[in-house]
């Protein structure tokens, strides 16, 4: 913890700040040493702290301070050589694909210097840099562009093909051969099981569904998409047990463990997050032996120690922090609950059930903190899962090993692993399903210390009851009944809110926070009920406005649920009265409550506490080659609230949406609300010329569109937007409380 904290406060704080505190605990020791006190602890403790802080020193000020960054800021052009770090990723951009990865610089030269340094940087190339496999020595030639995250020195944007000066050492070759053999032993497997076994075995989920990457994400199944600790255990806990098996015994087993570690590590990619994987798991494996609780702690606090020494940037990163906690609750609590439970349960029952639990308990808060929300169901579904993860992933390996020999025997090998891949996504899928399956929690400090404090508790009780079969047995069942009742989430509205994309199936109804109890609504969705229970979770009981973008019934067939049992001010409509239905919907459920309808103007600001919004569109008649004059004649609010500015569309199509950026001359805004539900007629250069941070989504579950579209979702991610959609994570709260993030209803 000492040395995790160095390294936080040397990358963040000022280098005096990390001088004068190491320099304050210096003093410290000596004065306890004249003392005649004991210093031994502490001096271990200021090594630690002073090894760590001049690492985050030094690596930090190369890649901060050198001629690679200099060119960077000058938007230079380049050439030269670079090592490729990380497997090329090919992505969807508006022209053509394009491939991004990291890569180290070995020497560039610009503005007419050729300059020799080392520092990371991300290459961006065509789709013809896609087939660059780690560890290949290429020359590059392009401009270079300033980072946006400070690991990195800069961004390189190539131009051409890749010039391959020297392929991969003979080691990082083998580990490709490998790495192809996995994909190929499933290659004529379904799309999904051919996707996570690979995943499983080496990390690779490049072929992974979005969508099915939120299921996972949902289920609390994360994890098991990325090269975790739980993949070195496995795979080189088979190798012991085959070791043990061909007569190995003592030294030998430590031998064949470590060649085991550093063959997975090649094997998975020998970049931060497989080397923190593969020191967590080798602390797990340490744990499982004799005396693993104390020696596992050990191990843990050695890990990570050499961990920050060797890349002081995972102190910033939240996988780090969750890998070295669930390794900690696995080491400290699971041994306890397993060795309770197996008073009335065999041993491995035990362990399936006691190491999730222990490791879900100890991410939890983090977690929480990271995504505003808490898995009801990642212990069950880590439960069912975990039978099908080991023989997955040996099954999946062994394939890929038998498949260097022979394809067709690879492919009968791996036939079971993608039985229990298919296992695997049925637990994840129906898991992320269920009514409840996630909850909104506050991320504020208060919140995640409430969390904190609360699983603590848990984890002091749970022993016992665990040790009762009619007790766990009685908790179990409440839990599954939690799971399919739907209960109220606490914690909400989260504090802070500003604005609520209600689930209302496939539509529109927003809420934005104009005070107390006081919402202004946006489009009311097309189900009356379902937009009053909303209003009726967020406890608004006064509407001074409804906007309503435009009359198709996805946007207005609630308008009911919304003036039911409210005070209402006026309902303000778009000029193009089309279609008919939906006009006389609207006037007559405004008429029988006695609520006004006007329409709205182009370019009209309101003020309304502390709301402030413009129209910013339609700025006239649809044009006679609209699709849809309907769609394309929505209203556009540019709202600002709390320092921050929402862009809140209608169903405008693509080319009405590239209309009001040529009239507007370019919007900025933090939040984009997405056009047309998430359709692929999407404007690329409004939506990536905002500079959004979070994009919301207002889509109705398994709808008969497919929106949003892949094409939508490949556009927010090329732009660098949180996503977050109401078909999967049922309201979305926009919350500004320590900076702009999102929070989900559930």
């Amino acid at each position: 913890m000492v040395a995790w904290l160095a390294a936080v406060t040397a990358l963040l704080a000022p280098p005096w700040v990390t001088a004068l505190t190491l320099g304050l605990c210096a003093l410290r020791v000596l004065h306890r040493w004249r003392r005649g006190q004991e210093v031994l602890g502490r001096t271990a403790w200021l090594v630690a702290a002073l090894g760590v802080s001049v690492s985050a020193l030094l690596r930090a000020g190369a890649v901060h301070d050198n001629a690679v960054q200099m060119l960077a800021h000058q938007h230079a052009s380049v050439t030269g050589t670079v090592v490729v770090g990380s497997d090329p990723v090919l992505r969807s951009g508006r022209f053509e694909d394009y491939v991004v990865f990291r890569a180290r610089t070995e020497s560039l030269t610009g503005r007419g210097v050729r300059h020799r340094v080392r520092v990371p940087v991300l290459v961006l190339g065509d789709a013809r840099w896609q087939r660059l496999s780690p560890g290949s020595r290429v020359r590059v030639a392009g401009r270079m562009d300033v980072a946006s995250t400070r690991e990195l020195a800069g961004v390189l944007s190539t131009r051409g093909p890749p010039v391959v000066l020297d392929r991969p050492r003979p080691w990082l070759r083998a580990a490709d051969r490998l790495r192809a053999a996995i994909r190929e032993a499933v290659a004529d497997q379904p799309e999904a099981p051919r996707a996570l076994v690979p995943a499983l075995v080496d990390g690779d989920d490049g072929g992974m569904p979005e969508e099915l990457s939120d299921d996972f994400r949902t289920a609390g199944l994360t994890h098991l998409l990325a090269v975790s600790g739980t993949n070195l255990t496995l795979v080189v806990g088979c190798l012991l047990l085959l070791a043990r098996w061909a007569g190995v015994r003592a030294r030998g087993l430590a031998v064949v463990g470590a060649l085991g570690v550093v063959g997975f590590v090649l094997l998975a990619r020998t970049e931060p997050s497989v080397v923190r994987a593969a020191a967590m798991g080798s602390v797990g494996l340490v744990g499982m032996g004799h005396h693993g609780r104390r020696r596992g702690t050990r191990a843990l606090g050695a890990a990570v120690l050499l961990l920050l020494l060797f890349d002081p940037w995972l102190a910033l990163s939240p996988g780090f922090a969750l890998s070295a906690l669930a390794t900690a609750g696995i080491l400290w609590l699971a041994p306890g609950w397993r060795d309770q439970m197996m008073r009335w349960v065999p041993r491995w029952v035990a362990e399936a059930v006691a190491v999730p639990l222990a490791a879900q308990i100890a991410c939890t808060p983090l977690v929480a903190a990271i995504s505003g929300q808490v898995s009801l169901v990642a212990v069950v579904a880590n439960l069912l899962a975990a039978p099908a993860v080991g023989p997955a992933t040996v099954l999946g390996l062994a394939g890929g090993v038998v498949g260097l020999l022979s394809e067709p025997l690879g492919r009968l090998v791996a036939t079971p692993a993608v039985w229990c891949a298919e296992w695997i996504i049925a637990v994840a899928v129906r898991s992320a399903g269920l009514p409840v399956a996630a909850v909104g929690w506050p991320a504020s400090p208060v919140g995640i210390a409430v969390l904190a404090s609360l699983c603590t508790v848990l984890s002091l009780f749970l022993g016992a009851l665990l040790a009762r079969r009619g007790t766990t047995v009685g908790l179990g069942a409440v839990m599954v009944i939690g799971l399919l009742v739907p209960l109220p989430s606490p914690g909400w509205p989260p504090a802070g809110w500003v604005m609520v994309a209600c689930d209302v199936g496939q539509g529109d109804g927003l809420v934005l926070n104009a005070g107390p109890h006081t919402g202004v609504v946006v489009d009311a969705g097309p189900d009356p009920a379902a937009m009053d229970r909303c209003l009726g979770r967020l406890g608004i009981d006064r509407v001074p406005l409804v906007v309503l973008t435009h009359f198709h019934a996805d946007h207005v067939d609630g308008l009911e649920g919304v003036l039911a049992g409210r005070q209402v001010g006026a309902v303000e409509v778009t000029s193009w009265a089309d279609p008919l239905s939906g006009v006389r919907l609207v006037e007559g459920v405004a008429a029988r409550a006695g609520v006004p309808v006007q329409r709205a103007s182009y370019g009209e600001t309101r003020r309304l506490g502390p709301l402030s919004w413009q129209v910013i569109a339609p700025s006239g008649p649809p044009s006679p080659d609209s699709d849809s004059p309907p769609n394309d004649s929505s209203l556009v609010l540019l709202v600002e609230t709390r320092g921050i500015r929402l862009l809140l569309m209608g169903d405008e199509e693509d080319d009405s949406q590239a209309g009001l950026l040529r009239e507007t001359g370019g919007v900025r805004a933090d939040v984009l609300k997405v056009a047309h539900h998430g359709s692929a007629k999407q404007d690329p250069d409004l939506v990536r010329g905002l500079g959004a941070r979070l994009a919301v989504i207002s889509v109705g579950e398994d709808n008969d569109y497919g929106h949003p579209a892949p094409s939508l979702l490949a556009l927010l991610r090329d732009a660098r937007m949180q996503v977050a959609r109401t078909d999967r994570d049922g309201d979305v709260a926009v919350v500004v409380e320590h900076g702009l993030r999102v929070a989900l209803q559930g």
